[in-house]
C-alpha cells in the first residue's frame, strides 16, 4: 500500500500536468515550448516530459502538434480561410513546416484534405467530427493502436 504522503504528491504531480494539458489546449496557437511549458509548472524539462507521456500516452510537444493539426482541419472543412492563413492561425511560423506536420499526421496534404472533405464530409457536430477526425500518427494507423480511422 502507498504512504498517504506517495498518494498526495501523485495527485499534485497529475494537477501539475493537466494544468500542461489545459495551457496546450487553450494556447496551441501561441509559441509554446516545453521549456516554457515546464517554467510554468516548476518542472525540469525531461521530468515533464516523462511524466506527461507516462500520463497522457505522448509528449508535450507531440500532443501541442495534434491540437494544432486538429484545429486547422476544423478551419479547413469551414473553407473560408486560406492554407496560408490557416498556418498561421494554428501556431505554425512556416507553411512547408505546417504542410509538412500535417501531411505526416493526417495522410494527407492540407489542400487535398480541403478537397476530400468538402466533397465527402457529412454535417455533423463538432464534438463528433473532432472525434472521428483526430489526427493519427502513421506508425500508429500501421499498428492499429486506433480503434478510430478517419471517414474523409
Amino acid at each position: 500500500m502507498t504512504a498517504p504522503s506517495d498518494d498526495t504528491a501523485r495527485l499534485r504531480e497529475l494537477v501539475l500536468l493537466r494544468r500542461v494539458r489545459d495551457r496546450i489546449d487553450r494556447d496551441y496557437a501561441q509559441p509554446l515550448d516545453v521549456p516554457a511549458l515546464a517554467r510554468g509548472v516548476n518542472l525540469s524539462e525531461g521530468h515533464l516530459s516523462r511524466r506527461f507521456r507516462a500520463a497522457y500516452g505522448e509528449s508535450p510537444y507531440s500532443y501541442l502538434m495534434t491540437r494544432r493539426v486538429e484545429r486547422a482541419m476544423a478551419l479547413l472543412r469551414r473553407g473560408d480561410l486560406t492554407v496560408t492563413e490557416i498556418c498561421f492561425a494554428v501556431g505554425y511560423g512556416s507553411v512547408g513546416t505546417f504542410t509538412t506536420r500535417f501531411t505526416e499526421l493526417v495522410g494527407h496534404s492540407p489542400t487535398a484534405y480541403r478537397a476530400r472533405a468538402s466533397r465527402t464530409a457529412p454535417e455533423m457536430p463538432g464534438c463528433l467530427s473532432k472525434h472521428a477526425t483526430r489526427p493519427v500518427r502513421n506508425r500508429e494507423a500501421r499498428d492499429g493502436a486506433s480503434g478510430l480511422t478517419s471517414a474523409l
